[in-house]
């Protein structure tokens, strides 16, 4: 299964404003995701979708494709997958000479930092499993919902959910296992990010399908740019990476 890499990066950010152009280690943010995709073995080709002049050069220079998003899907509020469809409609529209794929995955612009094997492990257990679609996940480490409390206005301390502070564990290597997406990718069914599985419930993630899988990344391997410090943290990664070679 050869899948279309569909990458995101719109122009607007109120966190790290131009975050998808930013340096980091030397490269726009956006070109480390454009060449961890070209260089996946899954990925047939890399469509690029912004509504950022500057973002659409960069891909256009890297060999992709490139989709002009409108402005009502680049919005703060926009949703990911109506972006993703839509790249994925004028993608087909314009490319008649290129075949037809069953599988798609996202990618956002703004995480230069992935597992180099992301990719290609997160479309082989999407083929594998036949599911609707695979995300990856991190584990949570010491922010564990069991340790996750309320405050009142006089500092008073409660559980967040039953009885007992912290469900009574107070080390960290006692939680049990817990994760949350990391923002690295999401592979699926073309069927599932066009909402053709049948007895899905309608809701923001209906376009994930009904059987939903994960790839687990370790802790820290995906940086997701949403902030200065992550902007640091990315580029201190890649240049150790890179001077370890």
């Amino acid at each position: 299964m050869k899948a279309v890499a569909v990458i995101l990066g719109r122009a607007g950010s109120k966190g790290v404003p131009g975050k998808n152009t930013a340096s980091v280690a030397g490269k726009p943010c956006i070109q480390w995701t454009i060449e961890a995709a070209k260089a996946a073995e899954h990925i047939a080709h890399v469509v690029v979708s912004s509504d950022d002049a500057v973002v659409l050069d960069l891909a256009r220079a890297a060999d992709s494709i490139t989709v002009a998003r409108p402005p009502e899907l680049a919005t703060d509020t926009a949703r990911i997958d109506d972006a993703a469809r839509h790249a994925i409609v004028e993608y087909e529209k314009t490319r008649a000479d290129l075949p037809g794929h069953a599988a798609v995955v996202i990618l956002y612009a703004n995480v230069p930092v992935r597992p180099a094997d992301l990719i290609d492990r997160a479309v082989h257990l999407l083929r594998t499993s036949k599911c609707d679609s695979v995300q990856s996940y991190a584990p949570v480490g010491k922010h564990h919902p069991w340790w996750t409390a309320k405050l009142d206005d006089a500092g008073k301390v409660a559980p967040w959910e039953g009885n007992v502070l912290n469900h009574g564990v107070f080390r960290r290597q006692d939680l049990p296992p817990a994760y949350v997406p990391d923002g690295g990718i999401i592979a699926l069914t073309r069927r599932a990010l066009f909402n053709e599985i049948p007895g899905v419930p309608p809701g923001p993630h209906a376009f994930f399908g009904i059987d939903r899988r994960g790839v687990i990344n370790p802790e820290g391997s995906v940086i997701d740019i949403d902030s200065p410090t992550d902007l640091l943290v990315a580029d201190a990664i890649l240049k150790e990476r890179h001077a370890n070679r």
